[in-house]
């Protein structure tokens, strides 16, 4: 994917062409501009989000499990999810520095995003009023799925861990699972959240 290896600015619709082995002119054929095409790749990039959730959702639902023991599997399979498409992770960490985001009018992303929050809440048995904290869960969950992809050849070897090596990612799952799972515990316990500054 172009748009993640080079950024939006970087790419033309001449290179899409080009990397899709079609003339110049036909990504602008079907899609009328490079800012069409790239909300088009952004939009179908949610939709597998939202799919992914639906699925987990569903499986969670059919097993009936203890929260924790779905919180886990949220763990393992969003891990799973953007360890198969870094393009996505790539993307999205490209729009988030870009001085002029392209993520406006793309509504799928704060769909995708209240999509999850209230399939956790839901997964967790967490009362809707909690939304925030969900919110926070889950942003938690993102920042530590997507920070070793993204930085875990450069930070990560600074602290002495090594993203590609054997078993990385099995224990980074059980890492963020374990204080995950803490916070679930505590908020089932009645442990009251650190107040906001």
């Amino acid at each position: 994917m172009l748009f993640a290896e080079q950024g939006y600015e970087a790419t033309s619709l001449s290179d899409v062409g080009r990397a899709a082995g079609v003339s110049r002119a036909t990504p602008g054929y079907f899609f009328g501009s490079k800012l069409e095409l790239y909300r088009a790749v952004l939009d179908r990039s949610f939709e597998e989000v939202r799919d992914a959730v639906r699925q987990g959702r569903a499986r969670a639902r059919r097993a009936a499990r203890d929260p924790e023991v779905v919180l886990a599997g949220v763990v393992s399979d969003y891990f799973d999810f953007v360890a198969a498409r870094p393009n996505f992770v790539r993307l999205i960490q490209r729009e988030a520095l870009s001085d002029a985001p392209n993520l406006q009018g793309v509504s799928l992303g704060p769909a995708a995003g209240r999509e999850m929050v209230a399939a956790l809440a839901e997964e967790l048995e967490l009362d809707r009023t909690e939304a925030g904290d969900v919110a926070q869960l889950l942003f938690s969950l993102i920042a530590l799925t997507w920070f070793p992809l993204l930085h875990g050849h450069t930070l990560g070897r600074v602290v002495g861990l090594d993203p590609s090596a054997p078993g990385f990612l099995e224990a980074r799952k059980r890492h963020v699972t374990e204080l995950l799972v803490a916070w679930l515990r505590a908020r089932r316990a009645g442990v009251p959240s650190l107040p906001s500054a």
